[in-house]
């Protein structure tokens, strides 16, 4: 990997992690692939374009996009290690009120490159926009796919606490004894916003909106303890990680955090330099992702905001939900 031509090449401070690398790099993942050796990356984890005319993107034809979309992750595959694997967080591509779930349209696009599904993860956060001729759309989706059947799965590392960690066997010649992994469950593969959050199966991932700690001017950003999860479970450290489509750098972040090496790619230059910067906060200790066991705040119902209206008192509560 050493000899890379880079954008932006970010040694991080040994006390983040004596492995620790950051790599930038302004321009087409498609061309940038050409100087990426051959099974070198461990975890190739992105948040593509969804197709739906963000200020990153050209809206275009379903099929046109996903072609574009295929030849991209078909330069990807050769990068990954026989023992790695791709995480592909996407939504849905809506036209003229139709919704195209892209997660169905992607599997074939994997298969057809001889990837193996693992996981098809739900991500449900509780905000975005309300819809008015539909349900709101409340969650997306990860598919989780492997290169071969040998492949880095650290579950002990994204264990959460077992609901009832007192339960014994009661028959066999463990009766008597804990029934539980006293390093806690497997988290499923429903990744859900509840306050419990690593009290239950599931992981409360808030998306990144307003008020999110993590917020900039990315319109659709990956919040890094979602990309952090995926990070500890399919890679090890000292791991390379690469994200096609970086933004302002939260996959370089995670990985960083975790003494991961990273490479991120993407077009936007006003992305990478935000990246960069973030990066150097991250490193001087001024820039504080979210952490993943903290909880989601939950309304006492004394906030002014989370009261019903005098106006609506005579109408259902439910109105308000």
């Amino acid at each position: 990997m050493e000899n890379i031509k880079l954008w932006e090449k970010i040694k991080i401070d040994s006390s983040v992690g004596k492995d620790s690398l950051a790599v930038l790099h302004c321009g087409d993942t498609r061309d940038f692939m050409e100087e990426v050796p051959d099974e070198s990356i461990s975890l190739i984890i992105t948040s593509p374009p969804y197709n739906i005319g963000k200020v990153y993107e050209r809206r275009t034809a379903i099929s046109k996009y996903l072609e574009t979309q295929k030849d991209i992750i078909g330069r990807l595959v050769n990068k990954l290690k026989s023992d790695g694997s791709f995480c592909w967080q996407v939504g849905n591509y809506v036209e003229k009120g139709e919704v195209y779930p892209l997660d169905i349209y992607y599997y074939n696009i994997f298969k057809d490159l001889g990837l193996k599904l693992r996981n098809r993860i739900i991500w449900h956060f509780g905000h975005g926009l309300h819809a008015s001729k539909r349900l709101s759309g409340r969650y997306e989706t990860i598919l989780w796919f492997t290169k071969s059947d040998n492949y880095v799965f650290n579950l002990d590392a994204i264990r959460v606490p077992s609901k009832y960690p007192g339960k014994r066997h009661y028959k066999g010649n463990k009766k008597g004894k804990p029934s539980c992994n006293p390093l806690g469950k497997n988290p499923s593969d429903v990744w859900q916003k509840l306050n419990e959050e690593w009290e239950s199966a599931f992981w409360d991932i808030p998306n990144v909106k307003a008020n999110h700690p993590e917020k900039t001017f990315h319109p659709c950003q990956f919040p890094i303890e979602l990309v952090e999860r995926c990070i500890l479970a399919l890679t090890n450290r000292g791991d390379w990680v690469l994200d096609p489509f970086v933004g302002v750098g939260s996959t370089s972040i995670a990985s960083l955090k975790n003494e991961r090496r990273s490479i991120g790619i993407d077009k936007e230059e006003s992305y990478i330099i935000e990246a960069k910067k973030r990066i150097h906060l991250f490193n001087e200790g001024s820039l504080i992702p979210r952490p993943m066991t903290k909880s989601i705040y939950k309304p006492t119902g004394k906030e002014k905001v989370s009261q019903i209206p005098v106006e609506w008192l005579n109408q259902s509560p439910a109105i308000c939900k």
